[in-house]
């Protein structure tokens, strides 16, 4: 009797420390697989810089409500959110200013960072206010940078996020492309020039695509979305040159966010 009554209490007590012991096992797998803050990192393509409706307090940064990050957290309502991505910033910014939020409660991470190193605003700058030639000539100079330099700076953020936020899903965004072939503009680049920098954002992209694949990160391609919404397309979700802010040129507009970006993004997140 004391015999069953000692092999019955082992048992249960056997039981109990087992479940004990799976319950608290469970609840730190859950707490540990469950990290669900966002951060958004990044360039003006990130902060939304042309979309308008920018966060006083971001200042020159100029994050915008209308910006895609903003719009995915609205809609799905993230443990966290943590918008850091800045008007001007190369991957040097990211690294040096942009990577404070990251850490193990970080389940989702946007990025759109290159342009910027390749030269993205002296390249316009030098095809709207000089000639063909040079433009050509500017362009291609960038495309060298894409091809030498680039893919090592952005494996150095890229190694940077894994390392502060190993649990994150990274979803690298690329950048759509300008200009529509043949389409209405009647006036301005010429079409070679057109077709150069439609080329080298190409360029930029698949670059892009090829370190975010290596470090395990998804890549979301905007030319597909933001195709017939193009300069020159007559609907476009890019500014042209806007003399009177003359950085929000060659940016999306609210449209180009909401309907060019936020869909890619939604998708790959």
């Amino acid at each position: 009797m004391r015999r069953f009554r000692l092999t019955a209490y082992v048992t249960s007590f056997l039981f109990a420390t087992a479940a004990a012991l799976t319950g608290a096992s469970a609840a730190q797998a859950t707490e540990n697989a469950a990290p669900t803050g966002y951060v958004a990192l990044g360039d003006s393509y990130s902060s939304g810089v042309g979309a308008g409706s920018y966060d006083s307090g971001s200042g020159s940064c100029k994050r915008s409500t209308k910006a895609y990050p903003a719009l995915w957290a609205a809609a799905h309502s993230p443990a966290s959110f943590n918008f850091t991505a800045c008007s001007g910033a190369r991957t040097g910014d990211v690294l040096s200013g942009q990577l404070g939020p990251l850490g193990s409660g970080t389940g989702l991470v946007s990025l759109s960072i290159g342009g910027n190193d390749a030269g993205f605003a002296d390249v316009m700058t030098t095809c709207v206010l000089q000639s063909e030639s040079t433009c050509i000539n500017r362009v291609n100079t960038a495309r060298a940078y894409v091809t030498s330099t680039l893919p090592a700076n952005l494996d150095k953020v890229y190694d940077a996020i894994s390392a502060k936020a190993p649990a994150a899903h990274v979803v690298v965004l690329g950048y759509p492309r300008f200009y529509k072939i043949g389409g209405s503009c009647l006036a301005g680049l010429s079409e070679n020039e057109r077709k150069a920098i439609n080329s080298a954002a190409d360029l930029l992209n698949t670059t892009t695509a090829k370190r975010a694949a290596d470090h395990g990160f998804s890549f979301g391609d905007v030319t597909t979305t933001f195709s017939g919404h193009e300069i020159c397309s007559g609907s476009a979700w890019l500014h042209s040159v806007n003399w009177t802010n003359i950085g929000e040129s060659y940016h999306p507009t609210a449209a180009g966010h909401s309907g060019g970006y936020l869909p890619v993004f939604t998708s790959a997140a």
